[in-house]
């Protein structure tokens, strides 16, 4: 509650032209901008330059936040929008995110770490968007089930049922379960 009254301040300083609030309000809500980004387009660079073009969108339409302790909110679903938007452009242009193959891999000499991440990536890919955001927010971010329900206009329940799920899906991937249903 008492980050929503601070981050409410920092709207209406914003609002009033006080450069060092709005440069506060981006500290704080990058990291998960870009998770909703990514969970959306599955590449961290595009990821990255939807979640920086959606906080400048954001600053030039400040005015039109009506509830400025809601601003996590309003400023996902800008995010969520400007992704979708490049997702679509994207698939209209532009070739498939490279996702890691078993091709790929065996090409590179690989720690057992750049291994996982490989195998992180291709299992938050498998996920819906909500789950993969969810997730992101949660687990990446520490938000928790209420500020994701608000950000992402969804019950608390919602919110802990997709990342139960998520969780449960990531951990059958990484765990091999489906490799192995896939080659049985």
């Amino acid at each position: 509650m008492l980050e929503r009254q601070v981050t409410a301040t920092l709207v209406i300083r914003a609002k009033g032209g006080d450069p060092v609030a709005f440069k506060e309000l981006v500290q704080t809500h990058l990291r998960a901008a870009f998770s909703v980004a990514l969970a959306i387009l599955g590449r961290p660079s595009d990821a990255e330059d939807i979640a920086q073009d959606s906080l400048l969108l954001a600053f030039e339409r400040l005015d039109t936040c009506r509830e400025p302790e809601r601003f996590a909110g309003w400023l996902m679903q800008i995010v969520r929008n400007q992704a979708r938007n490049a997702l679509a452009s994207r698939r209209l242009r532009d070739v498939p995110a490279q996702e890691p193959t078993e091709e790929l891999s065996s090409n590179l000499p690989m720690t057992d770490a750049t291994a996982f991440s490989s195998q992180l990536l291709v299992a938050l890919n498998s996920l819906s968007t909500a789950r993969r955001e969810v997730v992101l927010l949660h687990d990446l971010e520490g938000w928790t089930h209420a500020e994701i329900a608000d950000a992402l206009e969804f019950s608390e329940q919602m919110s802990r049922q997709h990342l139960f799920q998520a969780r449960r899906e990531l951990r059958k991937q990484l765990d091999g379960e489906d490799v192995e249903a896939q080659h049985a």
